[in-house]
């Protein structure tokens, strides 16, 4: 249904664009003019460590860039949904995205592909809070009905996984200014920790390169290692771990393990029990307050294990296993799999998409961090989603890079125009 006095939206041209992201892959950019000459832009971000369920990305094969090449997706843009576009009159952003999904004739955007999808249906999202007269993240908080709040932003500053060319197997390790009070704070901490870190690896002789979200990429290969580094950090920083610093983890088990429940890393296979054990000590001992993709994504009988053993003392995250489906989230939620989700909108390629596994989460009362990729633009729309969503939980990689700092400074820029805005981790339900 569209908002009271929104005006419908009429694209006068809609253009495409390859570019590169930020692994040096190609990518496609869309641009959508409307009669009163404002264009609305929307670019597409890639994963590395992509679930199988996951809307499908479509590249042109061949030689050029190694088959990653978007030519193809340009044309059928140009070609096919931007005149359509420009044909119709459109009251919503659903009825954009519902468009799409009639060219697309799949369940999984095989046909035009997600990444032509995404990056419409987010250009198309902008051009709807212009015609409101509003900011994109008032935009979605109006659509969805939610409270907006700046989130806690999650620093990934240790690469591993298919982030990285090191031998640790768990992906991601990341800083979380929880004890900040506002968003501006929670952006020198998430700063000062990640400079700590860097003399901390420089000392002991591991300061080698960063990963694809610009963390390091020290050759350690043990997650106690990595969160030994964390600690000392955050207290190199002057901060006390967990009350002012948390730790967020994302093993990526679907890098490492199976389905039947086997993991190999640091040189040897880990069976479930074992993994249950692993997770249960770690945060114990350290300042974890949240743990995502855990298990491989068919391994649910771990997943119900962690949350059912674990699920009252840290954030449960399911990435590979919701891939941002309000469908998998339903039955997620029903089996007791997890209780918070990870929310990326090229997984699921529209902003209706996102919209419904955001209702989803939260009408089972669970927790929502909102996410990029590994492959990114300095497109910022997450940092608005987020915004408006009110999750409270944004992930968008080390506090360094141009195509990760454009998120972290656009919510700056939300912070600094609206002081009213809360800032932190939404209420558990």
């Amino acid at each position: 249904m569209p908002l009271a006095g929104q005006k419908a939206l009429q694209v006068a041209r809609a253009q495409a664009l390859q570019i590169l992201d930020s692994r040096g892959r190609p990518t496609v950019q869309v641009a959508l003019t409307l009669d009163d000459g404002y264009v609305a832009r929307g670019a597409a971000p890639s994963g590395a460590s992509t679930g199988e369920n996951e809307a499908v990305e479509v590249r042109d094969g061949g030689r050029a860039y190694g088959g990653a090449g978007v030519t193809g997706v340009v044309r059928t843009i140009t070609d096919r949904i931007g005149p359509a576009l420009e044909a119709r009159t459109f009251g919503t952003v659903g009825d954009v995205d519902e468009l799409l999904h009639e060219l697309d004739g799949t369940d999984s955007f095989a046909g035009i592909g997600s990444n032509a999808s995404v990056s419409v249906s987010i250009a198309a999202a902008r051009a709807f809070a212009h015609l409101g007269g509003s900011e994109t993240w008032r935009w979605v908080a109006d659509t969805l009905g939610t409270s907006p709040r700046l989130p806690v932003p999650h620093f990934n500053v240790i690469n591993g996984g298919a982030h990285a060319p090191n031998p640790l197997a768990f992906q991601e390790f990341m800083v979380a200014p929880v004890g900040a009070s506002t968003f501006a704070d929670a952006v020198r901490a998430g700063a000062e920790v990640y400079a700590s870190l860097r003399g901390r690896l420089r000392a002991q002789g591991k300061l080698a390169g960063v990963g694809d979200e610009g963390g390091f990429a020290p050759d350690i290969d043990a997650p106690d290692e990595a969160l030994d580094l964390l600690v000392g950090a955050i207290e190199d920083a002057g901060y006390t771990p967990r009350t002012d610093v948390a730790i967020a983890m994302d093993p990526a088990a679907n890098g490492f393990g199976t389905p039947t429940g086997i993991y190999v890393f640091s040189g040897r296979e880990h069976e479930r029990d074992e993994m249950l054990d692993l997770y249960a000590r770690l945060v114990r001992d350290y300042p974890v307050w949240s743990l995502e993709d855990p298990f491989h994504e068919e391994d649910l009988e771990s997943w119900r294990a962690i949350t059912a053993h674990l699920g009252d003392e840290v954030q449960i995250v399911g990435d590979d296993l919701c891939v941002t489906s309000a469908e998998r989230i339903d039955r997620g939620a029903a089996d007791g799999e997890s209780n918070a989700v990870l929310i990326k909108p090229n997984q699921t390629g529209t902003v209706t998409g996102t919209f419904d596994a955001l209702r989803a989460a939260s009408s089972h009362g669970m927790g929502a961090m909102v996410s990029h990729r590994s492959g990114e633009t300095l497109d910022a729309f997450i940092a608005d989603l987020v915004v408006g969503a009110g999750t409270g939980q944004l992930k968008s990689g080390a506090p360094a890079r141009g195509e990760r700092v454009a998120k972290y400074n656009r919510l700056l820029e939300i912070e600094a125009a609206d002081s009213s805005l809360p800032y932190g981790l939404a209420p558990r339900a």
